[in-house]
């Protein structure tokens, strides 16, 4: 479990504002996270996610004072961007990737939750497609969906997931499970925050791709 647990998210502050810098820190390390579930069949989503990463810091970058916090930078474009706004810069890229990141809460929480397929428990299918179905698929068009569910059946089984996320150390199934809650404590924090923030300056987009 060593992936997720060397790079923790920060704990919010009470005004659960979403400080730039820490959160693309620990963002910055996820990619990797994809190369468990597979290098090859999970690729576009891994390659996604560096994109968004990469535009994000990209602007951050110009001026880290102005935009110390994710809701400062998204005020800024809004304030820049005028009528383009938000389907422009780090805006539109933070919207797709907290999608991603959605995605990973909602998979890592359905394992810790104990669901899964009775008939065979050591596949992670259920939980994979309640990650995707609640934070990806309503945004994939048919051929999108067709893919993924190529790379469903390709996913690995659980217990070798979880030797690759503790860095191919054998480790106990219970133990790795408890990591991952201690995980999703300040990650679930960050990426709720981060929907409210679309949520109240109405920057979310509903488009297919």
């Amino acid at each position: 479990m060593a992936l997720l647990m060397e790079h923790q998210f920060r704990q919010l502050s009470a005004d659960r504002q979403v400080e730039t810098r820490p959160f693309l820190d620990a963002v910055s390390y996820l990619p990797l996270f994809f190369d468990c579930l597979g290098p090859t069949i999970f690729a576009p989503i891994k390659v996604d996610l560096i994109g968004n990463i990469t535009k994000i810091k990209a602007v951050y970058d110009t001026n880290p004072g102005r935009y110390k916090t994710l809701q400062q930078l998204l005020e800024a474009e809004k304030e820049m961007c005028g009528s383009e706004w938000p389907r422009v810069g780090a805006t539109l890229a933070l919207m797709w990737l907290k999608r991603s990141l959605k995605f990973i809460q909602i998979f890592l929480q359905s394992l810790v939750d104990g669901e899964k397929d009775q008939s065979n428990p050591n596949l992670m299918r259920v939980n994979i497609t309640k990650g995707y179905d609640v934070a990806l698929k309503r945004y994939h068009g048919w051929f999108v969906q067709q893919l993924f569910k190529a790379a469903l059946y390709a996913a690995p089984y659980k217990s070798d997931f979880l030797k690759a996320l503790s860095k191919g150390r054998d480790v106990k199934e219970e133990e790795c499970l408890e990591k991952i809650r201690k995980f999703l404590i300040n990650f679930s924090a960050n990426i709720d925050a981060v929907y409210d923030i679309y949520s109240r300056m109405n920057a979310d987009l509903d488009y297919k791709v």
